[in-house]
């Protein structure tokens, strides 16, 4: 078994707040001292901000990589460790899964094994499944706002639209005036495909009748 610490600072400005590299170091080594635990190694993280993943910051990522069955780690504080509670809750289903112990100074000790798990589990659960809720949110937020101002979402261009420099879908003169013939085509009672090749006559443009089927699907989705 081998013990590791881990420890992070985003800015020279948090040794005044008190989470300092060496702040963290101490809690660390006096906890582990309590606990008859022996550091090996403590992984050093400068600089880097919070809101980067565990896996993608280059100390997290070693450490990650160390790690086997039956080693611990000892980490000062829950946000020194991990971004979100969507990322501890993450990374902590990985580490039980491989079998390796995470303790953390400010829960009271292991949370991936013993007496406080099953609450700390609980705790983050509900909070990632929030922040889950509050990413769907933004999201839809966004891409409502995208189609309001016009904007391409991604996927294909609507036939009778093209796709401006700035992002912003605009009305193709030609497709449009397709749409406006196989309107009419239809209205008359032709069927997809004679609407199709009224098209093909009066435009010059190749459509397939599931795209007439399409544009006539979108007037009834609109009315």
């Amino acid at each position: 078994m081998k013990v590791y610490g881990y420890t992070r600072v985003s800015t020279e400005r948090q040794a005044d707040k008190g989470e300092s590299l060496a702040v963290q170091q101490r809690q660390i080594g006096g906890y582990a001292m309590m606990k008859g635990l022996e550091i090996g190694r403590v992984f050093v993280e400068r600089r880097v901000c919070g809101s980067t993943r565990l896996t993608e910051r280059p100390q997290g990522a070693a450490l990650l990589a160390a790690l086997e069955p039956g080693d611990v780690v000892v980490t000062a504080k829950l946000d020194r460790m991990f971004r979100s509670a969507l990322d501890a809750l993450d990374v902590l289903q990985q580490l039980k899964e491989r079998g390796i112990s995470l303790h953390m100074v400010d829960l009271g000790g292991d949370v991936t094994g013993n007496g406080i798990s099953k609450l700390v589990f609980t705790i983050l659960s509900a909070v990632a499944e929030a922040e889950r809720d509050r990413i769907r949110e933004r999201v839809r937020d966004v891409k409502r706002d995208q189609r309001e101002r016009n904007r391409f979402l991604g996927g294909w261009v609507p036939f009778g639209m093209e796709l401006a420099e700035d992002g912003s879908l605009v009305p193709d003169p030609i497709a449009q005036a397709a749409i406006a013939t196989i309107r009419e085509g239809r209205a008359a009672g032709r069927s997809l495909r004679q609407c199709a090749e009224m098209v093909r006559e009066r435009h010059g443009i190749e459509v397939s009748h599931m795209t007439v089927k399409r544009v006539l699907g979108a007037d009834r989705t609109a009315a």
